[in-house]
């Protein structure tokens, strides 16, 4: 194959994942809205959000209606820092997901909505919801 070639086939390459991202960030995000609007106001949940870059992790439960964060919890904080340095990892995951459902859990809250944006339900964030759900919370 030629130089250019090999250069429009990345490009294309890069292209068709960016699309499908965009897809898969639609289609989470209107099922969460579908799920919100469905429900009464009693039984609406909040939302467990969460963004993942390659060397950290960030979660957090928020309440749309009143646009508070209700909990979090990251990579970067102490209390993940004492178990663990690096925090892009499945194990970083599992005690982030640890941490969160435990706060969630103290906070009074059982039942929440995922938000797992763009990111396909694998890897650290299959692990971050395991964790999550056997630490209390309920999606």
């Amino acid at each position: 194959m030629r130089p250019t070639r090999q250069r429009d086939h990345h490009v294309n390459q890069n292209k068709r994942i960016a699309k499908q991202r965009e897809r898969r960030r639609y289609r989470v995000r209107n099922r969460l809205r579908w799920d919100a609007g469905r429900t009464t106001v009693e039984n609406r949940r909040p939302r467990m959000n969460v963004f993942r870059s390659n060397k950290h992790m960030y979660v957090q439960i928020i309440d749309d209606e009143a646009g508070r964060v209700l909990a979090s919890a990251s990579t970067v904080e102490r209390a993940f820092r004492d178990q663990q340095s690096y925090g892009g990892n499945v194990a970083a995951a599992t005690i982030v997901g640890r941490l969160i459902g435990q706060r969630a859990v103290e906070a009074g809250i059982k039942r929440v909505a995922f938000d797992r944006r763009e990111y396909r339900y694998h890897g650290r964030i299959a692990a971050l919801a395991a964790a999550a759900r056997e630490a209390g919370l309920e999606f």
